[in-house]
């Protein structure tokens, strides 16, 4: 029958497939929120402190998607500062004008005016969050995003009983904007943070904060998925629960081949999902987590966060305490960095390109520049200049005329150059502390300068610490892109030596890498994705004083791949 009418058949077929492609379009979302941006009176630690935050809470409003979604952010800046938002880790597929970072891919929202992000997430399952990316605002201005999977897709481990966001932040008893301002004027770094904070408490062992202590209820024999965010400014944070390990499941919405650990390192940026399984007596048990401080003999914040964990029918009223790692524990911290692996029959996972286009070695660290200002002015800088930092001896200045993005689009010239090294100026002993305080390599000089990409190349960077000022363990991370970890270790990088340890196989991916302390790391990604990308610091201290770059990547030969015009609204300067 079916020889005689093949018509039927190929009917048939387009009917099946149109069938298919609908429940495919039907299964994606338009999901939509209202970002009222506004300042919020809080007490904290015995006062009474003003702080920014969206829709009157800390943490912000929790954004839950599915993949293949549509997300739409309407941002009304009824607050006193300028404000953009940041989707930590998003990819922006044709969609970079929603990034977020000020003079990066916009201007500042102003107080008064307001802006709609609207984009699509594809390509991503696991946690991410979004925050401010002003200044120092991400202190309060952040939430979580979570990305579950698209119907009839699963998680590919156990579907756990429940899930709990875990946002780590840090707290200050002063105002944000203050704080940033007066490092900023000195030349010097900012005071550091008072408090840690689980879900914006504070925890029980800071003053006036008992009942300040972020709480998770669960029943015995049942397993929960924790999604860790580090929403610290400027600490990296061992994260442990008494008595309990937990599998590690996802880092940065990537998934990972599950690794036991009892304690989690997570750096400014990052994301960890890890299954707690309820195993223990029935208890209270503490959650909790402090700094982990790789700079030697810099002063910072050794307070600790804790919240509860509760079990049904709980037998004590008193909460088990954890041990954490030393402060400056570096090899828990290194352990666990390198022990992640890619779950490589996850759905978006492909394989390593082999073919390299773009070698880059970038240096990274910390610097001066001049004081300014009058003759015998001085800073709080080291040698009494102002503090600054880089990346292959160029410390990174934003545009204040227009955004980086738009100049781009615009082919606009005066904004930046092209021509960003793909080396250092000068090859020296990277990670020797004699070098610390050596005036002749210190100075660094201010510039816009960014490194152009062809469509689709294949870069591959290894970003090398210095000891220069002080050496510590640098969250390095890259908008619009995932990389895989190709490698990480102490010391200066051998090309020769230390390529023989790259992981091909199975290398994580993350959209922030911990490069370590007194060491270096190697990253691979494809450039697939046109438009202005920044790389930078994390931590907040460090970008303000220049430790960033951009990548240009160049529009694709199809409509396809070819960055269309702003949206309406966009925020220009």
């Amino acid at each position: 029958m079916m020889g005689q009418h093949p018509q039927i058949l190929l009917l048939f077929c387009a009917l099946f497939l149109l069938a298919s492609s609908s429940s495919s379009f039907a299964s994606a979302k338009i999901v939509e929120h209202s970002f009222h941006v506004q300042n919020l009176t809080v007490t904290r630690l015995c006062q009474r402190q003003i702080i920014t935050t969206v829709n009157g809470s800390l943490p912000g409003p929790t954004i839950r998607v599915r993949e293949g979604d549509t997300l739409v952010v309407h941002v009304l800046n009824k607050s006193p500062h300028n404000i953009t938002i940041h989707w930590h880790g998003i990819f922006q597929i044709l969609s970079v004008w929603a990034d977020g970072p000020d003079y990066v891919t916009q201007c500042p929202i102003l107080p008064g005016k307001s802006f709609t992000y609207r984009f699509n997430v594809t390509g991503q399952e696991g946690t991410l969050w979004w925050h401010a990316h002003v200044a120092m605002l991400r202190a309060t201005v952040h939430g979580a995003l979570i990305i579950r999977p698209r119907p009839g897709r699963s998680y590919p481990f156990p579907k756990p009983h429940r899930e709990f966001p875990i946002i780590l932040g840090e707290w200050w008893n002063a105002n944000i904007m203050d704080v940033e301002n007066e490092a900023l004027a000195s030349g010097g770094a900012p005071n550091n943070s008072d408090a840690f904070t689980i879900n914006g408490k504070p925890g029980r062992l800071y003053p006036c904060a008992a009942n300040q202590t972020h709480k998770i209820r669960v029943v015995k024999g049942r397993t929960y998925l924790l999604r860790i965010i580090n929403a610290a400014v400027n600490n990296q944070l061992f994260f442990k629960i008494a008595n309990h390990k937990m599998i590690v499941v996802g880092v940065d919405a990537a998934y990972t081949n599950p690794y036991v650990t009892d304690v989690v390192v997570t750096g400014p940026g990052q994301t960890v999902d890890v299954l707690l399984k309820a195993d223990q007596p029935p208890a209270l048990y503490y959650m909790a987590a402090h700094a982990y401080a790789s700079a030697a003999g810099v002063l910072f914040d050794n307070t600790t966060t804790t919240g509860i964990v509760e079990y049904e029918h709980a037998t004590s009223s008193t909460p088990k305490m954890p041990i954490l790692p030393d402060f400056n524990d570096t090899a828990t911290a290194h352990k666990f960095y390198t022990n992640l692996t890619a779950l490589v029959s996850s759905p978006f996972w492909s394989p390593i390109p082999q073919n390299v286009d773009e070698h880059m070695f970038i240096t990274i660290g910390l610097g001066l520049v001049p004081c300014g200002g009058a003759t015998n002015s001085t800073c709080a800088g080291l040698f009494g200049q102002r503090m600054a930092a880089s990346m292959n001896n160029e410390s990174f200045q934003l545009p204040t005329k227009m955004s980086l993005l738009q100049a781009f689009f615009e082919n606009m010239g005066g904004i930046y150059t092209t021509d960003f090294p793909d080396k250092p100026p000068l090859v020296f002993d990277y990670t020797n502390v004699s070098n610390s305080f050596n005036q002749g390599l210190l100075m660094t000089t201010k510039s816009t300068k960014v490194k152009k990409l062809k469509f689709n190349s294949t870069v591959e960077v290894v970003l090398q610490n210095t000891a220069l000022i002080g050496i510590e363990n640098h969250p390095i991370h890259l908008h619009g892109f995932n990389f895989y970890v190709l490698a990480q270790g102490f010391g200066n990088y051998n090309p020769v030596k230390d390529r023989k340890s790259f992981n091909f196989e199975n290398p994580q991916e993350r959209n922030t890498i911990a490069v370590p302390v007194g060491g270096w790391a190697v990253i691979r990604f494809r450039a697939n994705n046109p438009g202005i990308w920044v790389m930078h610091c994390h931590l907040d201290t460090h970008l303000p004083w220049g430790l960033a770059t951009a990548f240009a990547v160049e529009n694709g030969p199809t409509e396809s791949t070819t960055l269309p015009p702003p949206p309406p609204g966009y925020p220009k300067c």
